[in-house]
């Protein structure tokens, strides 16, 4: 009978060991060819202090006809003018509110709040200006480019 108690509890301690290190993550070997990871620390902001911004191009290259990534952070107090691009832009809000007008007059009173978790569409050729107004935004923007920026405002 003691032999079996303590039988019993080594497959107790042997099953709760087995458990545990099914819970221990593995890091598994992945194929380059198939698969690209970037963590936060690996992603390069380049910094537009003029504008107010910094941007990381996370796929393709904006300056070059094809599909692009990047994320844009706007910083507080920092707003775009008038412009528009000539193809479309689709816009994930990851975090912050930002803040998005339209037309060739600039009015940053005259914006509509778009909190994170919110999708926008950018229509090529269409007048618009964004950015952050007490808060820092950080979007994900997928286009086609090259993504110019033409000036459109209107005094």
């Amino acid at each position: 009978m003691l032999q079996s108690a303590a039988l019993r509890r080594l497959f107790n301690v042997a099953g709760g060991l087995a458990v545990l290190l099914l819970l221990v993550p593995v890091k598994a070997e992945l194929n380059p060819a198939a698969i690209m990871i970037q963590h936060s620390d690996q992603i390069k902001w380049v910094k537009n202090e003029k504008a107010g911004n910094a941007n990381a191009i996370l796929a393709g290259d904006p300056t070059k006809p094809g599909i692009y990534v990047e994320l844009t952070r706007w910083y507080p107090g920092h707003m775009s003018r008038p412009h528009f691009h000539p193809n479309d832009r689709y816009i994930y809000v990851l975090s912050g509110t930002w803040w998005v007008g339209t037309g060739p007059v600039y009015d940053p009173d005259k914006t509509t709040p778009v909190p994170a978790g919110s999708y926008v569409t950018h229509y090529g050729k269409q007048i618009h200006w964004d950015g952050a107004k007490d808060t820092e935004v950080t979007l994900e923007i997928v286009g086609q480019g090259p993504a110019t920026s033409t000036n459109a405002e209107q005094k």
